[in-house]
């Protein structure tokens, strides 16, 4: 996320390494940057023209956000592959098309951080914002 923000000044300032350091607290910048995208001339342009790019980079740093705090055996898989996998995974459904998601096999328990993502810079998310969507997350895959 910070290794090739764009020349906004409020980007450089606040996608830093330092700021984003995969902790919970961290997700504030991004919540900062959805907000953004979403409510500024410049961030609709961007949303427009990178729409699946910053659903993938965006749900790929909150999806890592959530694995490293619920220490579980979550790993990287493609939804399809998932499905085919364990067929019963209800969440899945959700899903319109093939994209990573975090995956328990022990668990059997699918996280989908891209679709909430995608929802979110829809403005059809069931989360008011990222951070709750992952304090949510690992409060429930700590169990």
């Amino acid at each position: 996320m910070y290794q090739d923000v764009s020349n906004d000044s409020w980007d450089k300032e606040n996608l830093t390494k330092r700021n984003l350091d995969f902790t919970i607290e961290s997700v504030r910048y991004i919540d900062m940057y959805t907000e953004r995208l979403l409510n500024t001339e410049f961030g609709t342009e961007l949303l427009n023209k990178h729409f699946d790019n910053l659903v993938v980079r965006i749900g790929a740093y909150v999806g890592e956000v959530i694995k490293n705090n619920v220490k579980q055996d979550f790993y990287w898989y493609e939804s399809d592959s998932v499905q085919n996998f364990s067929p019963n995974l209800n969440e899945l459904h959700s899903v319109s098309k093939t994209q990573s998601v975090l995956y328990s096999k022990k668990r059997d328990k699918v996280i989908l951080p891209l679709n909430v993502v995608s929802q979110l810079l829809k403005e059809n998310c069931p989360y008011s914002n990222l951070l709750t969507y992952v304090e949510e997350m690992i409060k429930q895959n700590l169990k």
